[in-house]
């Protein structure tokens, strides 16, 4: 069972006076001695996965980077632990209801992208190996410095007013998403949108507005009686009459004709007025949230105009992107493969061998092999050829 598990009910953060958590600022000199456990930024880690629900493209995003990262294999450098080490990587149970360290590591990276810190869990089993991969919730953990070690990170528990060191700390699994210096938690893809977002939820919500009030047409009827006695004096009557055969009107599915006898004058609510033109601001909008999250935008479904010169650079941006990424999970899945493998008695050398993150880069790479081979097949022809002219050339010099 997970050791995130073993604890008290979970609390609520303390609340200040606007509803939101209050953070403890840490009191001077407690950061640089490594003792201090800081909190996670929860109020962040709130507003960012509220922030994917309110804005699709955010959250299209995150999943097709982890898509994108692409699969990989872990290979052991002793080859008869190979087939054990296949068979775990492909039937290790993990969250999310699969089984696999594919999904564990795309859940994992997910959790990378959103919150910038991510925490897992390898549970053992009866003989020591890893049966389970757990990943920790946002809100369930806290990180600081080991007091021994300041190069390790230690992890502990989230009770609330206490927190408590987890045991078996080399059994859990941390990794930080570009951690500004002197911290332990990363930094989220989605640092900075917030902004953006409210301000394109805004733009979204008046245009919703604008359309429910002058897109749903809605009629002012107006009766103006006549200044005779008699218009003067069932003015209210006929107005309450107008008003009934109007509304019967307009309830009725079919098309109906109104009759009104007087001066009755009817005219559409807000037909005189024009709804902004959001297309500009919008896509201002969008063009930041793109920018921060590395994708292009025809990935995202953004039918901008761009060239195909364009297009080719934004993809070695993205591939650059991925390695990026790639880097920072590679770790994690050596010590798994190593903890399952140490279990068995094998403490050889293990690879993570990624995909080809495109099909394109495969076709790429064995171009540039055809044309590598090609061009060191010229060099030998020419240099053969430039030995027998050489020779050539020697024994005519002997004959003269």
């Amino acid at each position: 069972m997970p050791i995130f598990k073993k604890r008290a009910a979970k609390t609520r953060p303390q609340q200040n006076a606007v509803g939101t958590p209050a953070l403890a600022a840490p009191r001077r000199g407690e950061a640089a001695n490594g003792l201090l456990a800081v909190p996670p930024p929860a109020l962040a880690g709130d507003l960012y996965r509220a922030l994917r629900e309110a804005v699709p493209v955010i959250d299209a995003a995150i999943y097709k980077l982890v898509r994108l990262t692409g699969g990989f294999r872990a290979i052991c450098e002793n080859e008869r632990f190979q087939p054990l080490l296949d068979a775990f990587c492909a039937e290790v149970p993990t969250d999310c209801g699969s089984a696999s360290l594919q999904s564990f590591a795309d859940c994992f990276f997910e959790q990378l992208l959103t919150y910038g810190t991510a925490v897992a869990e390898m549970v053992p089993d009866d003989m020591g190996a890893v049966g389970y991969l757990y990943n920790a919730p946002q809100s369930d953990y806290l990180l600081r410095r080991a007091k021994g070690n300041f190069a390790a990170v230690e992890i502990l528990r989230n009770d609330g007013a206490s927190s408590t060191v987890l045991p078996r700390q080399e059994d859990l699994l941390y990794a930080a998403l570009s951690a500004p210096p002197g911290s332990l938690y990363g930094t989220s893809v989605l640092a900075g949108l917030p902004f953006v977002s409210s301000v394109l939820m805004k733009i979204f919500n008046a245009v919703g507005q604008n359309w429910e009030r002058v897109g749903n047409v809605r009629f002012a009827v107006t009766y103006k009686p006549s200044n005779d006695a008699g218009g003067t004096a069932y003015a209210k009557d006929r107005a309450m009459r107008i008003a009934e055969q109007w509304s019967e009107a307009m309830r009725s599915r079919d098309v109906r004709d109104f009759v009104a006898v007087g001066d009755v004058d009817i005219k559409v609510i807000g037909a005189d007025n024009q709804i902004l033109d959001s297309d500009v601001p919008v896509r201002q909008m969008l063009e930041q949230i793109v920018a921060k999250l590395g994708l292009p935008p025809f990935m995202l479904g953004l039918s901008w105009s761009t060239t195909e010169r364009m297009a080719s650079e934004q993809a070695d941006i993205l591939t650059t992107e991925l390695e990026f990424y790639r880097r920072v999970l590679t770790p994690v899945l050596l010590k798994i493969c190593r903890t399952h493998l140490r279990a068995y008695g094998c403490t050889d050398r293990v690879e993570i061998v990624w995909d080809d993150i495109t099909l394109k880069d495969a076709v790429d790479e064995a171009t540039a092999r055809h044309l590598d081979a090609q061009t060191d097949e010229i060099r030998a022809a020419l240099g053969d050829a430039g030995g027998k002219t050489d020779g050539k050339e020697g024994n005519h010099a002997e004959k003269l």
